[in-house]
């Protein structure tokens, strides 16, 4: 029988005009402690940000994404943060902030296999 583990995710939002406070879902990020498993899934929709704001960076967006990605995996060219534990680079990435990048509140679960977990919530919240 396979033994269900604790999870915790937050949704990755673009919120191209901060004050509007209006935001598309562009990625999930899932932290699973017992199983050592920190990893986001992204995906930048050029024609539906764009109906956001046309002044939005779409290369610098990707950039940012793509360092989320970098810290999760603690990679040497993720830069200080990435070479921190793992529950403090999640708390980091999760934490609140004001800017175009930002993530939801952080939800509990409980998965078998958070790989496939991070696949489903990923097609559910952001594709």
């Amino acid at each position: 029988m396979h033994e269900n583990n604790l999870f915790e995710y937050a949704v990755i939002r673009v919120v191209p005009q901060v004050e509007r406070e209006e935001f598309l879902n562009v990625g999930v990020i899932l932290y699973c402690p017992k199983l050592k498993f920190l990893q986001c899934l992204c995906a930048v929709d050029q024609e539906r940000l764009c109906s956001f704001s046309s002044r939005l960076d779409i290369e610098e967006l990707k950039s940012h994404l793509h360092s989320y990605a970098e810290i999760c995996r603690g990679s040497r060219t993720g830069g200080p943060i990435a070479r921190l534990d793992m529950p403090s680079r999640f708390r980091w990435l999760t934490a609140t902030r004001s800017t175009v990048v930002q993530s939801s509140k952080v939800h509990p679960g409980l998965c078998v296999d958070p790989a496939e977990t991070l696949e489903k919530l990923y097609t559910q919240l952001v594709l």
